[in-house]
C-alpha cells in the first residue's frame, strides 16, 4: 500500500478531534443516569433516526458487504430485503410497550409480563450477544488502522475502543446520537466517492460488464431455491431474517434505546420508520459494490476479503481518498461501538445493579455507576475482538451467523409476551433452554443455513413453551395487562386516547406511514427484477431505473411531509371502540 501521508492523517484526525469535541461539549449537560441513558427528551426524531441506521449499518457493512457479495453476488441483498416488514412490526407492537411505559432498560418489560427471571435472562443474552457483535466491529475497524498504518492489530484494538468510550462515557446516548449524524455523512460521502470511481474506472464498458456479471449469475438478486443449506435466497431472508432482524431492532436495547430519547411516541415512530425507508437502499450500495469489485478484480482471491475496498482506495490514487474512507470506516465503527457501550452501561446499571446491589440510591450515583460500566464494558470487548483477527471471512457474516443462535430465544419472550394467553414464565424459560440445545445440534449436525437457525428456534420454543406452560401452570383465565390485547381492554375501560399528534399510542394499532413499508418492500423485489432482466438492454435498463427512482423520490417526499403535517397539526382524540 501507498503511504498514508500527511492529508489522509489530517482528514482522519480532524474527525477524530471533532468527535471527541462534540461529545466533550455534550457531557457538560449530563447530571444524571436517566440523561445519560435517554437524553433530555429533545432529541429531533431525525438525528435519532439517523442514529438508528449507522448504528446497524457500521464496518460489518462497509467491509463485510463487499467482502461477501464479491463471492456470492446480489443475492446478498436477500438478507436485507425484510427491512420494511421488520420496521412495520416494530412500530406497531413493540414501540407503544416500550415507549408508554417510560422503560429504561425494554427488559424490564419481560419482568412486568412474565416475571424477574425472564427478565434477567433476556438481559443476560443482550450482553452476551452485544459484546460478540461490539468485537466483530471493533475488530473490522482495527484492521482498517493495520492496514493503513502498519501498526498492528493489537494495539489498533485498542485506540479505536479508546476513541469511542471517551466521548460515550463523558456524553452519554445524546453524544452518541449527534456523533453518529456526524459520522452518517462521513460514512455516505466515502462509500459514494468509491462506488463513483468503481463505476466509472471499469475497463470496458459498464453495459458489457453488467451482461458478463449476469452470465456468471452475479447479479440475480431473487434466488427462490428451497434448499436450506442456501443462505442468500427470498425464502431465508423473507422468512428466516425477518424474525432475526425484528430482534435487532425491536428487541434490542442499543436499538431501542435511542428511539426512547425522542419527545413523543410520533418522533419514536417517525425515527424507526427512516430505517424501513432507506435501509434497502443503504444495503444495495454496499452489496453492489462487491459486484463491481469482482468484475474490477476478474474474481482474483484476496488473502482477507474485508480489505478488497481498502485496496482499491489505495490504488485509486485520489489525494485524501484513504484518509476519506479511514474516516468513513471508522464513524460507522464508532455508530456501533458507542451505541453498544452505551446500551450495555444502561442494562447493567438498570437490569442489574440498581436492581439487586444498590436499589436506592441518587441519580449522581447511577451516573458514576454507568460510566464505570461503560468503561468495563470496552475493556471486556477487547478479548473476542482479538479473536475475529484470526478471520478472514466476511465479517458481516460472520457476525450474523453468531447473532442468528440467540434470535430464537429473544423472539419468543417478546413475541409471545404481546400475543399468548396461557404461556407463563416457567414454560417459556425451558423453551428458550431447549431452543439453544435444537440450535445447537442443527448447527453442528446438518448443513441448514445459518438463518434458519431463527425459524427452528422459534418454532421449538414455542411449541416447548406452550406446552410446558400448560403443565405445570395450567390454562390462564384472561389475557394479561402487558400484552395486545390486554393494553387495548385497558385502554378502552379506562377510556383513555389511543392517538397523540395523529400516532397511536397503544399497541396493534396501525399508523397511516406504516402502509408505505408494504409498499416500499414490493418496490424492492420488483426493482431486483427489473435490474436482472433489463441488463441486456441498456436503455430499458435505464429507463426502468429512472422510473423507479422517481417514485422513490415521491414516495420519500410525502413521507417527509406526513410527518411534518401530522407533528404540527392537531387530531382530534379517538378512543378505542
Amino acid at each position: 500500500m501507498h503511504e498514508f501521508g500527511a492529508l489522509n492523517w489530517t482528514i482522519l484526525g480532524g474527525y477524530i478531534a471533532l468527535t471527541l469535541v462534540l461529545g466533550a461539549v455534550i457531557g457538560k449537560r449530563v447530571t444524571s443516569a436517566s440523561q445519560f441513558a435517554l437524553g433530555d427528551k429533545n432529541i429531533p426524531w431525525w438525528a435519532i433516526g439517523i442514529s438508528v441506521v449507522c448504528t446497524y449499518v457500521s464496518a460489518m457493512s462497509f467491509l463485510g458487504g463487499p467482502a461477501w457479495s464479491y463471492k456470492e453476488g446480489l443475492s446478498v441483498i436477500a438478507i436485507h430485503l425484510n427491512y420494511p416488514l421488520v420496521i412495520f412490526f416494530i412500530v406497531t407492537v413493540f414501540m407503544p410497550f416500550f415507549y408508554n411505559k417510560g422503560l429504561t432498560s425494554i427488559y424490564e418489560y419481560q419482568e412486568r409480563r412474565f416475571g424477574k427471571a425472564s427478565r434477567l435472562t433476556l438481559s443476560l443474552i443482550f450482553l452476551i450477544k452485544q459484546a460478540l457483535s461490539s468485537a466483530a466491529v471493533l475488530y473490522a475497524t482495527a484492521m482498517i488502522l493495520e492496514f493503513i498504518t502498519g501498526i498492528d492489530v493489537m494495539y489498533c484494538i485498542m485506540i479505536v475502543t479508546a476513541i469511542a468510550l471517551i466521548y460515550t462515557v463523558m456524553g452519554g446516548i445524546a453524544a452518541v446520537i449527534w456523533t453518529d449524524v456526524i459520522q452518517a455523512a462521513i460514512l455516505f460521502i466515502g462509500a459514494f466517492i468509491i462506488i463513483e470511481a468503481v463505476w466509472n474506472g471499469m475497463p470496458e464498458p459498464m453495459t458489457e460488464v453488467m451482461t458478463e456479471l449476469k452470465a456468471k449469475g452475479m447479479t440475480d438478486a431473487l434466488q427462490t431455491s428451497f434448499d436450506l443449506s442456501q443462505v442468500t435466497t427470498v425464502w431465508a431472508g423473507v422468512i428466516a431474517m425477518t424474525m432475526f432482524h425484528t430482534t435487532v431492532y425491536g428487541g434490542n436495547q442499543m436499538m431501542v434505546q435511542r428511539c426512547m430519547a425522542a419527545k413523543n411516541m410520533g418522533d419514536a415512530k417517525k425515527a424507526m420508520l427512516m430505517m424501513g425507508y432507506i435501509a434497502f437502499f443503504i444495503y444495495f450500495v454496499f452489496i453492489l459494490l462487491g459486484v463491481l469489485f469482482n468484475a474490477y478484480y476478474d474474481g482474483k482471491e484476496f488473502e482477507n476479503g474485508n480489505t478488497i475496498i481498502l485496496h482499491y482506495a489505495s490504488e485509486y490514487g485520489m489525494p485524501g481518498l484513504m484518509g476519506i474512507i479511514a474516516a468513513a470506516i471508522l464513524a460507522a465503527s464508532m455508530s456501533s461501538l458507542d451505541s453498544a457501550f452505551n446500551s450495555m452501561a444502561t442494562v447493567s446499571v438498570a437490569d442489574f445493579y440498581k436492581r439487586f446491589y444498590k436499589p436506592n440510591e441518587s441519580e449522581e450515583h447511577y451516573l458514576k455507576a454507568s460510566r464505570f460500566f461503560t468503561v468495563a464494558w470496552a475493556i471486556l470487548v477487547i478479548i473476542p475482538a482479538l479473536m475475529f483477527a484470526t478471520s478472514t471471512g466476511s465479517v458481516l457474516e460472520i457476525l450474523s451467523k453468531a447473532g442468528s443462535y440467540f434470535v430464537g430465544a429473544s423472539f419468543c419472550m417478546f413475541v409471545l409476551g404481546f400475543y399468548s394467553k396461557h404461556i407463563t414464565e416457567k414454560g417459556l424459560l425451558i423453551g428458550v433452554a431447549a431452543s439453544f440445545i435444537v440450535i445447537w445440534y442443527v448447527a453442528v449436525a446438518s448443513d441448514i443455513a445459518w438463518p434458519w437457525y431463527c425459524v427452528i428456534g422459534v418454532i421449538v420454543n414455542t411449541v416447548i413453551a406452550y406446552a410446558f406452560s400448560l403443565l405445570l401452570t395450567g390454562k390462564q383465565d384472561k389475557m394479561h395487562l402487558y400484552t395486545v390485547k390486554g393494553q387495548q381492554a385497558e385502554y378502552a375501560r379506562l377510556n383513555k386516547p389511543i392517538k397523540e399528534d395523529g400516532w397511536y399510542v397503544i399497541p396493534g394499532k396501525i399508523d397511516a406511514p406504516c402502509y408505505g413499508l408494504l409498499v416500499m418492500f414490493l418496490f424492492s423485489l420488483v426493482l431486483l427484477w427489473g435490474i436482472n432482466t433489463f441488463i441486456d438492454d441498456a436503455p430499458m435498463l435505464i429507463n426502468f431505473i429512472r422510473g423507479c427512482s422517481i417514485l422513490v423520490a415521491v414516495a420519500s417526499i410525502g413521507y417527509i411531509g406526513y410527518s411534518f403535517i401530522v407533528s404540527k397539526r392537531k387530531v382530534p382524540i379517538k378512543q378505542v371502540n
